[in-house]
């Protein structure tokens, strides 16, 4: 790119907006090694370089994401190069033989490379010191050539009309693939004896050389007098490059420098490359057939198929078309890694204790920068390479992966969490803002999932379900039972598709603990302001139940006992009857529970009804008005129905008969006075036989009333 472009973009642009581009091009990359060296120096780098910081930092889907347009941002480089070294050699073709096929030249040149490449990568590697030499001595006969030959003047203005009609910004996704080298050290990550150490030096010393010289060039072309603006813009594959016109013994020398310019950078890429998609295969990422290595610790089939995409890549065009992919995908690239190292600074984690400090500032504009140009270089391309990434985020989130590290998504959503709680505080606790925010006790493994299910349409999956399993034993000898029974809930409701926090409780007395988990769970503003109960399968399970809701209610916590026709709840979700007596308080809460349910998409077309049972047909009119101005009051769309008692019939019966079909039913609940729980416990059992969902109601707390 040095060699082939530089003149073309100063010819194009004028010396201003050519050591702008070079500046604004290398503070971007400047910007983005910092982090990167910041993030080196925080872990042991791996194999996959870039992939890796970003898959341990951001978690393994969106190091995915990233590591796949990464490892093909890799191979067009491959093809990127092949292409400048077709260009370089095309003038030596026979004109008697028509036009250079410089497509086919750079096809070959892939091949040998990848061949090498796949052989060796000690073998590669050796060849960057004779390579070196060869690149500094082309620079020193350029400076010779210009100081020693006649001088001319600067061009200050643009002339877009030369060779780039397109602009500056075109000009610019040209230039940039021309300082992202630095990448190649952090690529060769895994082979490295002391990343920590090497990355960040490296890094830095590359592109602070790199930006040195390229400002230097574009001076020396622009004082020259060997060739004017023209010339410099001129892009003549069949002729020799515009440097060997103005350097001392420009064949001889520059000609070798170039040459190995473009070896360097293209070995560098298919080494890179091959080792990117060797990490992926060992995160389970890509077939674990591209993790193999030869006994040179080369990946040998990740190399192959780097070589064989490389060349498919030809089909492109030419240089500067596969130039604007591959500064997309860096750009890509660059985005991620600076939001990583702001990230780790703004969220604070203990363990992200960096050696090189860099402001979460700097890396933030870093990361928006390198969007800014994104879109000005191209918006289709742009939003073409977000869209790609966004489904391989989303298709590797499906796969459900699991990985044996942490990454600073926990910290973030825990500054997160920290920001909303404390915005939270004084406005949780008023009737406006509340919802049920629920606490699940479930004894039955087989109707949790039921409950879950439940405690969540009650929440509209808005707020939080706590499922709690409380255990009676020694926590001395229990206690390393807990992870197991959590882990086995969590996976039982991951099956189900809900979604709760799980929690297991080993407790000397089952009552007293119960009670103490209500008062001890939640902070801040989410206490719990719901238990909820599954149904249990005896009168006297059912009246200790019973003993415990007279307590939680003195803590001022609702409280809601469900019996579910069958473990996954109610089979059909048609219709929903409230009954209310209009004395506990009872009735705001099913409303608004029934309500709540009711949005949920499974429930969206089930009817609300809202029942009463008078003694007299005197009171009828009363009771319906009533009903009505509540429901009114409530703005809930439902229908209000009194029934009268006949005298041969008990209320129980009555609502038997109304709601015997009811999909869901909905009733207040009293606390039985104490030494009556068996008899209310028996009363309930037989009241409910005939129903089908019921739903037990208990009203408390400041709110009571106040819902509507």
């Amino acid at each position: 790119m040095m060699y082939l472009r530089f003149g073309w973009v100063l010819g194009n642009l004028g010396l201003p907006l050519a050591l702008l581009t070079i500046l604004a091009a290398s503070g971007i990359t400047l910007i983005t090694g910092l982090s990167a060296s910041a993030i080196a120096t925080n872990m042991r780098v791996g194999i996959g370089g870039e992939y890796f910081m970003i898959s341990r930092s951001l978690g393994l889907e969106i190091g995915g994401a990233i590591g796949i347009p990464l490892f093909l941002c890799r191979t067009l480089s491959l093809t990127l190069y092949a292409f400048g070294l077709a260009e370089s050699i095309a003038f030596l073709w026979p004109a008697q033989w028509g036009a250079a096929p410089v497509a086919g030249i750079a096809a070959v040149v892939i091949v040998l490379i990848t061949l090498i490449a796949g052989k060796s990568a000690e073998a590669s590697l050796k060849l960057q010191v004779p390579i070196m030499i060869a690149v500094g001595l082309s620079l020193v006969a350029l400076t010779v050539g210009v100081l020693s030959g006649p001088l001319g003047t600067p061009e200050f203005t643009p002339h877009y009309n030369r060779s780039a009609p397109a602009g500056f910004w075109y000009v610019f996704a040209v230039f940039f693939p021309a300082v992202t080298g630095f990448t190649a050290g952090i690529g060769m990550s895994g082979d490295l004896r002391d990343p920590k150490r090497a990355i960040p030096r490296g890094t830095i010393a590359a592109i602070l050389t790199g930006a040195v010289v390229y400002l230097l060039i574009p001076v020396l072309l622009s004082f020259t007098g060997r060739v004017d603006g023209v010339q410099l813009a001129n892009l003549d594959p069949e002729a020799p490059p515009v440097w060997t016109k103005i350097a001392f013994l420009g064949f001889w020398f520059v000609y070798p420098g170039m040459w190995g310019a473009i070896l360097s950078s293209a070995f560098g890429s298919a080494l890179g490359g091959p080792r990117v998609l060797q990490a992926l295969a060992n995160d389970g990422l890509a077939p674990s057939a591209l993790g193999r290595v030869s006994k040179t610790g080369q990946p040998t089939v990740a190399t192959w198929v780097t070589g064989a995409i490389a060349l498919t890549a030809v089909g492109l065009g030419n240089l500067n078309a596969v130039s604007r992919w591959v500064t997309i995908f860096f750009l890509t690239l660059y985005v991620t890694i600076n939001l990583v190292a702001a990230t780790e600074k703004i969220v604070g984690n203990p363990s992200y204790r960096p050696t090189i400090k860099v402001p979460w500032v700097v890396s933030l504009f870093g990361s928006l920068g390198a969007i800014a140009v994104m879109f000005l270089i191209s918006p289709i391309v742009c939003v073409i390479a977000m869209i790609l990434e966004l489904m391989l985020f989303l298709y590797l989130r499906r796969r459900g992966l699991e990985s044996s590290f942490g990454d600073v998504r926990a910290g973030f959503w825990t500054a997160m969490a920290r920001f909303a709680l404390l915005k939270l505080r004084g406005h949780s606790d008023q009737p406006r803002n509340w919802r049920p925010q629920i606490l699940a006790f479930t004894a039955n493994p087989e109707s949790r999932a039921g409950i879950v299910r439940m405690a969540n349409w009650f929440s509209q999956n808005r707020g939080i379900v706590n499922v709690i399993r409380v255990a009676e034993g020694d926590l001395s000898t229990e206690a390393q039972n807990v992870p197991t029974m959590k882990k086995e809930i969590q996976e039982k409701l991951s099956e189900e598709g809900q979604t709760a926090f799980a929690e297991v409780n080993i407790v000397p007395n089952f009552e007293q603990g119960l009670v103490g988990i209500v008062q001890a769970t939640g902070f801040a503003g989410l206490q719990p302001n719901t238990v909820m109960f599954g149904w249990p399968n005896s009168n006297e399970a059912l009246a200790r139940l019973l003993r415990m809701v007279r307590t939680i209610h003195h803590l001022q916590k609702a409280v809601i006992i469900t019996r579910l026709p069958t473990p996954t709840g109610p089979p059909e979700k048609k219709s929903i009857d409230l009954w209310w007596r209009g004395k506990e308080h009872n009735g705001d809460l099913m409303l608004i529970l029934a309500h709540l349910l009711n949005l949920n998409p499974e429930w969206r077309f089930a009817k609300i009804r809202l029942r009463s049972v008078v003694e007299q047909e005197s009171a009828f009119a009363a009771k319906q008005r009533e009903l009505d101005e509540l429901i009114s009051e409530a703005r809930v769309k439902a229908s209000a129905s009194v029934v009268v008692k006949p005298a041969d019939k008990t209320v129980m019966q009555v609502i038997q008969e109304n709601s015997g079909e009811a999909d869901i039913v909905f009733l207040g609940m009293q606390v039985p006075k104490p030494g009556e729980e068996l008899v209310y416990a028996k009363r309930l059992n037989d009241f409910v036989h005939n129903l089908g969902a019921v739903v037990l109601v208990r009203n408390a707390g400041k709110f009571a009333g106040d819902l509507i």
